[in-house]
């Protein structure tokens, strides 16, 4: 019986093998370069080169380990009881939201309930398959988010402070429960950069899709809501 021989991986990954590796967006990887915050080699001819132990470090330790999110109190309800509280301070800092219809602010509610609960069962995922297959429901989520603000006629500038009003609670009680189930440091700050390299992909998917959509309408439709 002849048994096939596994091909042998590359000790030295490209660009776009070390970010599908990690996660993260390739631009992100090479800010991450840019900053020293992840060692590179350049070649000759200009591109950039991984080591594959170096990138393996930065994944987050076996979530088998870690008690789940959900278990440890942090689910989709406590976030929304969070968003409700500091409801003035987003009337503050996103105005534009005073100006939604009943129908409209539904929408954004069941949107954010249901981008929470896909984020969290991405973080809490105990297989990588199921883990990037979560993460690109949320991505999904977050690109109708940019597409749906766009027909709102939400600038870009304001639908990404919208969406920041999203990111920073949920990144805060995604600490306070961290802190609460006694997370070591280094579990904390995988839990919470593996959080904030989700959220970073979600918020280019919004960025994205909303210039997209404002892009794909006539211009006269778009001069018509003195837009321009």
């Amino acid at each position: 019986m002849r048994f096939r021989r596994r091909p042998l991986q590359s000790d030295w990954l490209g660009l776009g093998e070390a970010s599908r590796l990690l996660g993260v967006a390739p631009a992100t990887l090479r800010r991450w370069s840019d900053s020293g915050r992840v060692h590179t080699f350049t070649t000759p001819g200009g591109h950039r080169r991984y080591r594959r132990a170096v990138l393996e470090r930065l994944l987050p330790a076996d979530r088998a380990a870690r008690p789940s999110l959900a278990r440890s109190g942090m689910t989709a309800g406590r976030l929304v009881r969070a968003y409700r509280q500091q409801a003035r301070q987003v009337a503050r800092d996103v105005p534009w939201v005073l100006a939604l219809s009943e129908d409209e602010r539904a929408w954004f509610r069941r949107h954010g309930r249901q981008l929470a609960e896909t984020l969290l069962g991405h973080l809490d995922a105990r297989d990588a398959a199921d883990a990037e297959r979560l993460l690109g429901q949320a991505t999904a989520e977050s690109a109708e988010y940019g597409r749906f603000t766009a027909r709102l006629a939400v600038t870009l500038a304001d639908a990404v402070e919208g969406f920041l009003q999203f990111r920073r609670p949920f990144l805060h009680q995604l600490s306070l429960v961290g802190q609460r189930r006694g997370l070591d440091a280094g579990a904390a700050t995988e839990l919470l950069e593996a959080a904030d390299r989700a959220l970073d992909r979600l918020l280019v998917a919004a960025m994205a899709a909303h210039t997209v959509e404002r892009g794909s309408r006539p211009p006269a439709e778009i001069d018509s809501e003195g837009l321009t």
